[in-house]
């Protein structure tokens, strides 16, 4: 609900109105925790599959501390980008920018126990990516008719079923504990459930910022439990230095067609959330469509914060959607305090011992974060895939995407005897998914026999809206 104390109906719904400060630095403050674990938890993903993260023991472990820096720091950067702009860079709106969940699929095996050394391959793709994702602000209204709901709702689901096996595998107590006795532990269960518990808990039943903030709640519910059980250690936290800046081409630069590839064709699918999520705040902060020079803006600032982003060691970047959803929820649409909230993650990208304390958590409490945020992706393509008419030209799409997709990630020793390009490429679900359902959307005819579905499906083709 909007609180009138901080400006009339007609400021709230302009980007360029500043509230009063004493209520835009909350509110600032308020857009980084709703987004300040998703933004981290990537950069804590792919440092845990290259073998230098949680319970690794790894000499390198200090470098996950380093990408979550760079993690907050980039997203600060990415974030002004958007709210102040430059030239034609930025849709000057309120959007919060963050790491993006979409390309962990692609990324993991790139860099899947081969250590530090392979993150040299992601950065090279993420800086191609990102230049490649800004080039798309040239002409993504163009492209946008390739990408309906049925493709980006099927990506975005086959995203969420990629990530949920990093959850489980969390909760039980991360991949260095698979085959000891301490994997899948009653204590991890009870830590990673206390963590889902206390986040359902808050969402469904408080109010305001306390169910905003669920998840970052539960997990430092989660965290005082781990702490008393003795699984906390802070060694890390007083080793940090007390302050870092970002140090160019930090784990250094590869270029690789598997992950420039990968990375290059992802964008398609963060370039059409970004677009979505443009819309989305315009619509529910302002009451009106997003203009074609704040969807060119935002896409080019997307692109060029990703490639920034990968010179000095961090993830790609795309626009936050759950922060969309707390401008629509406080009706408070100026630009300015996502700028606030942006100053405060760079500021936090500059202490090494924030990362250093994030680096404390638990695996077991993050696995119970992640098993809620990865399902929330799946729900989320879910609901993409509600705007579809479900006629059985479009059912047959996605089951063959779906099929070969899922298929290929849950057994990809079926590739064995592919390029190892292609393999990385395919093993991931995704793009294979992807790329199944923009062909066939272009290239089926749009009607389709009924009797032929029926014999596909064995009497369970379903109906389209008009049956």
């Amino acid at each position: 609900m909007t609180d009138t104390s901080i400006g009339t109906p007609e400021q709230l719904r302009d980007p360029n109105y500043t509230p009063p400060l004493a209520k835009a630095v909350p509110l600032g403050i308020q857009h980084v925790l709703a987004m300040f674990v998703s933004n981290v938890t990537p950069a804590i993903i792919v440092c845990g599959a290259a073998g230098f993260g949680f319970g690794s023991n790894s000499p390198d472990f200090p470098e996950m501390i380093y990408m979550i820096q760079m993690s907050m720091f980039f997203a600060g950067i990415a974030t002004l980008f958007q709210t102040i702009g430059f030239g034609p860079v930025g849709a000057r709106l309120p959007i919060v920018q963050g790491t993006s969940f979409a390309f962990i699929p692609i990324m993991i095996p790139l860099v899947a126990g081969k250590g530090v050394d392979a993150v040299a391959v992601l950065m090279g793709g993420v800086l191609v990516g990102g230049l490649f994702h800004a080039i798309l602000g040239l002409f993504i209204g163009k492209i946008r008719f390739a990408l309906p709901p049925l493709v980006t709702g099927l990506v975005v689901t086959m995203i969420g079923l990629a990530l949920v096996k990093v959850g489980i595998q969390y909760a039980a107590g991360g991949v260095p504990a698979i085959g000891t006795p301490e994997y899948g532990s009653l204590q991890n269960w009870f830590i990673a459930g206390l963590v889902i518990v206390v986040t359902l808990g808050l969402k469904f039943y408080a109010k305001g910022m306390m169910s905003v903030s669920a998840v970052l709640l539960g997990l430092l519910v989660g965290y005082v439990a781990a702490y008393f059980m003795g699984m906390v250690s802070f060694a890390n936290v007083g080793r940090a230095a007390p302050i870092a800046l970002p140090n160019p081409l930090h784990f250094g630069l590869e270029f690789s067609f598997a992950a420039i590839l990968g990375f290059c064709l992802m964008s398609f699918v963060s370039a059409v959330e970004t677009v979505g999520d443009v819309s989305g705040i315009t619509k529910g902060g302002a009451g009106r469509e997003a203009t074609d020079k704040e969807i060119q803006g935002a896409t080019f600032a997307d692109g060029i914060g990703t490639a920034i982003s990968g010179l000095f060691g961090a993830l790609p970047n795309t626009s936050f959607s759950q922060n969309v959803g707390l401008i629509a929820m406080t009706g408070v649409m100026s630009r300015h305090v996502v700028t606030i909230g942006a100053l405060f993650l760079i500021l936090g990208g500059l202490i090494p011992k924030v990362g250093a304390i994030i680096s404390t958590v638990p695996i077991e409490v993050l696995g119970g974060g992640v098993i809620v945020m990865f399902g929330m992706v799946v729900a989320a393509g879910v609901s993409m895939l509600s705007d579809v008419d479900w006629n059985r030209r479009n059912m047959v799409i996605f089951a063959i995407a779906l099929s070969l997709g899922l298929g290929l990630q849950l057994e990809p020793g079926a590739l064995q005897y592919m390029p190892g390009t292609l393999k990385v490429l395919a093993t991931s679900g995704i793009l294979p998914a992807a790329i199944i359902a923009i062909v066939l959307n272009l290239i089926l005819p749009e009607e389709l026999a009924v009797e032929a579905t029926e014999e596909i499906a064995g009497g369970h083709a379903g109906h389209s809206r008009d049956d």
